[in-house]
């Protein structure tokens, strides 16, 4: 049997990548520093596939915003003030690619990789065994101000534009199509090409579909070095040893840049720190996933419960709770929702996880000058769970040297080397 493929990071981009693989007749060995019973943002996020997201980050007015956001204790982004140059160095990256060149240029791309991802979703739900509830009904941008939707309007007539369908919606004609649920809103955008999932559902079975199709998941495998021998990889050296392969995939989420300095390949990023809380038994279930525009958070029914979640906090990677930004996640929520209450959320734990952000908004995805049989997967930022099937897909056909789905230029891993 030829060497496997090393796959570094155990999230649902790596998952993916190694299913993908292993679809392709490839063999796997998945490194993760986590235990099998390990959490990782790819559990507790609000799992949204989001074509709607093609505009990155990194975008015109974003700089402005966080600055204004950065002097309310709730509000939903805060960079933790600190002595640190790859943070100045990432928010002079971040300041000088949030322009309108940089969104034309890479609005196609995510358009592109997110529809893509959204068909192997649908693929998935056919073709792995076990329980996987894949809601396509829309996602909801939900406006508490005459003045939020006519702006959301304005961008919803470019998504339409750009081929991501959208409706501009009355709070009378979600009321209509939502029925039962109060919305304290003056309307909404609907994003019909949208969807959502539970994500621990995916992931649970991405892992179970993995080991039975002959990949090996090696647990309590943190990778702290590499064994190289001219411009190929030999080994990844991990605390559970060495695991020797034929190509390897860094796919190590907010972990990565570490993993990635070891070869000499700088891959600037930053952890984006968010909370998640999961209400059981809500006395309210929306159909539909929602944004809540001007509060920057996110609301996803799955299954019976309800989860709600937001902020961007850049701490560096630490996953410590801050009460005042769960807080603002809190308020924000029953000021859309007026059926629910501040006090429903009393008790219930609060999940926090690191998004891998680049400064510029768009992903690392490709092979790379600092070894030839490398190929780096990381930088999804809030979409990971949206890209991870399209990223796993493109993972495994950049080493099988088939042609990718979507073209990589605007994602090169080493465009900041």
């Amino acid at each position: 049997m030829s060497a496997p493929v090393v796959i570094v990071g155990g999230g649902i981009v790596g998952l993916s990548a190694a299913y993908e693989l292993l679809r392709r007749g490839r063999s796997v060995v998945l490194l993760e520093k986590g235990a099998p019973d390990h959490d990782s943002c790819s559990l507790g996020n609000a799992g949204m596939i989001v074509p709607s997201h093609f505009v990155p980050l990194a975008a015109p007015g974003m700089v402005m915003l966080g600055l204004k956001w950065m002097f309310d204790g709730e509000s939903p982004f805060w960079v933790r003030p600190r002595l640190d140059l790859d943070l100045a160095r990432w928010g002079w990256k971040f300041w000088r690619s949030s322009n309108q060149r940089h969104v034309d240029r890479c609005t196609p791309v995510l358009r592109d990789l997110n529809l893509r991802s959204r068909e192997i979703f649908l693929r998935h739900r056919q073709e792995l065994p076990g329980s996987f509830a894949l809601e396509t009904v829309g996602l909801l941008a939900l406006c508490r101000t005459q003045e939020t939707l006519d702006h959301e309007a304005v961008f919803a007539a470019k998504s339409n534009a750009v081929g991501v369908p959208t409706e501009v919606l009355s709070a009378a004609e979600v009321r209509r199509r939502d029925p039962g649920i109060d919305y304290a809103i003056a309307g909404a955008v609907m994003f019909t090409k949208d969807a959502h999932l539970d994500p621990r559902e995916l992931v649970k079975l991405l892992t179970s579909e993995i080991q039975r199709l002959g990949g090996r998941i090696v647990w309590n495998a943190e990778v702290t070095g590499w064994r190289k021998e001219g411009a190929r990889l030999k080994a990844a050296v991990t605390t559970a040893g060495e695991f020797a392969g034929e190509t390897f995939v860094l796919a190590a989420g907010a972990w990565s840049p570490a993993a990635a300095e070891a070869l000499g390949l700088r891959i600037p990023m930053q952890a984006g720190k968010g909370y998640s809380m999961r209400l059981p038994h809500p006395v309210q279930r929306p159909k539909y996933c929602s944004l809540l525009m001007e509060a920057r958070v996110a609301v996803t029914p799955m299954g019976d419960a309800l989860t709600v979640g937001g902020t961007m906090e850049i701490t560096g990677n630490d996953l410590s709770v801050n009460p005042a930004r769960v807080r603002g996640i809190r308020k924000a929520f029953v000021k859309y929702y007026p059926a629910f209450k501040e006090s429903d959320f009393t008790e219930l734990p609060i999940w926090s996880g690191l998004r891998p952000c680049p400064p510029d908004g768009m992903p690392y995805l490709g092979r790379t000058r600092a070894a030839e049989n490398l190929v780096v997967a990381t930088g999804h930022s809030m979409m990971g769970l949206s890209l991870g099937p399209v990223t796993g897909e493109i993972v495994a056909q950049l080493v099988c040297g088939e042609p990718t789905s979507v073209a990589l230029a605007e994602v090169d891993p080493d465009r900041h080397a």
